[in-house]
């Protein structure tokens, strides 16, 4: 028996993992572009943009339902990332601009997903008009929506750092944070700040639909620390080679689970499937925390020295073992270290073994960046933007994405946290470094890109 070229044997051992391991599809998201819904009239966008979410994506919710029940495996969230708002609204006004905001934000709630991504904008070389309203939009767009996610890529390898859209960035999100104050500056949970943004990233809140891709797409986010810690648990005392092996085989299981997942929700939809996304990516629950894993292999608590290489074994051995399993393995594939978001990076971050210098570290090595990580609320903007600027420089080097998605909760202090319930978990203030950024961040400008990005 098979189904879509999977055998009988590989659906009952995925089974097995979703019983014992926690295994789950964390997202199935469509992408979708609103090219096609640019104009000069924000009321007639909005319809436009209504329509064609709610037209491709409206079946989303139930076929996620009904793959989930059919194969047993959790689809945690549905979601829709769309076009970069900033690429179709060159005609509208800032208002025109969250007015977009709320029509994908009803779009959302009408189709029954959880999350829309898209309010993004890219201005790595240079902030055109367009871009600016969007920025300038954002606070006020994720304090009026739910379900909206905002993106901004502030640099590449091709075009190093545009210092002035990192001092922008810096100053937006402590509005965000002001705006959001009464829910734990929740707002900032739903902003990030791109180095080398992807176009087919499932997750949020970066996910956007990019220019490469086709009208439609279907991408899955699958994740599996507890596959990954429950393989560790078995292997004993082996030397990191075997370790490696290991991982790189729970790896390509996950990785097949996600593929049997994503492509059945693409036929059942009727849209073309995209990628795999291996990211191995936390929950707060218990068993399901990429620093245990870490602390697996030998580590005392995550953050104290050898986490890093630690890491660095991890994320190389998922990406080795999804290559393996699947020819469409894209996104970010690797593994993210969010602290709100993994219940062993919260104890270690609320016993002092995990600092913010040693998350900037270590996210030389991991998926993506600095993820949901609280600082105090009276953090200045400044420095808020000198962390981008660092998470962007290792980016742009190291030719790999890294994000910023920093939560400046306002009222609060080291020793306090802040609690966002769900996926989002539990967010300890963690401190920041006191001494001033302001005379670098005011510099401005753009910190050239480096000789490597000369590779035609």
């Amino acid at each position: 028996m098979t189904y879509a070229n999977f055998s009988a044997e590989e659906i009952l051992e995925t089974v097995n993992m979703v019983r014992f391991e926690r295994l789950d599809v964390r997202t199935i998201t469509v992408g979708i572009s609103l090219l096609d819904c640019a104009g000069d009239g924000a009321g007639r966008v909005c319809e436009r943009i209504y329509d064609r979410v709610t037209r491709v994506a409206g079946n989303l919710r139930r076929v996620s339902e009904e793959i989930a029940s059919e194969f047993g495996i959790p689809i945690v969230n549905n979601r829709v990332a769309v076009t970069p708002v900033a690429l179709i609204a060159g005609a509208l006004d800032r208002d025109g601009i969250v007015q977009i905001a709320r029509a994908l934000d009803r779009a959302a709630a009408a189709i029954g997903i959880d999350f829309i991504g898209g309010l993004s904008a890219h201005v790595e070389k240079g902030i055109g008009d367009s871009d600016a309203r969007l920025v300038a939009a954002v606070p006020q767009a994720l304090a009026e929506t739910r379900r909206v996610c905002a993106s901004v890529n502030v640099a590449s390898t091709r075009a190093g750092i545009n210092m002035d859209a990192v001092a922008l960035m810096g100053q937006t999100i402590k509005q965000v944070a002001e705006r959001t104050a009464a829910e734990g500056s929740i707002g900032c949970a739903k902003l990030v700040t791109f180095c080398n943004a992807v176009e087919d990233n499932p997750f949020m809140a970066g996910a956007y639909h990019g220019i490469g891709e086709p009208e439609s797409v279907v991408n899955v986010g699958i994740s599996g620390p507890g596959v990954v810690l429950r393989a560790l648990a078995d292997a004993g005392e082996v030397d990191f080679g075997a370790l490696a092996g290991i991982i790189r085989r729970a790896a390509f299981k996950i990785a097949r689970a996600g593929e049997l997942i994503g492509r059945t929700a693409a036929q059942r939809l009727g849209i073309p499937f995209g990628i795999v996304d291996l990211s191995l990516a936390p929950t707060p629950a218990p068993g399901d925390s990429i620093a245990r894993v870490l602390e697996a292999m030998g580590l005392g608590r995550i953050g104290t020295h050898g986490s890093t290489a630690a890491l660095a074994l991890l994320n190389d051995a998922v990406k080795k073992g999804g290559a393996m399993a699947s020819s469409h393995v894209g996104g970010l594939s690797g593994a993210f270290i969010p602290v709100s978001e993994d219940e062993g990076m919260i104890a270690a971050a609320e016993r002092g073994a995990i600092t913010l210098d040693k998350l900037e570290a270590m996210t030389a090595v991991c998926s993506v960046g600095l993820d949901m990580i609280a600082v105090p609320g009276d953090t200045p903007a400044e420095t808020v933007a000198a962390i981008i600027a660092d998470e962007a420089a290792i980016g742009v080097i190291n030719k790999k994405t890294t994000a910023v998605r920093l939560i400046p909760a306002v009222g609060k202090t080291v020793g306090d946290s802040v609690d966002f319930g769900g996926l989002l978990g539990r967010a300890p203030i963690i401190p920041v470094n006191r001494h001033s950024s302001e005379r670098f961040i005011r510099r401005g400008g753009r910190i050239p890109a480096p000789l490597q990005a000369l590779i035609n």
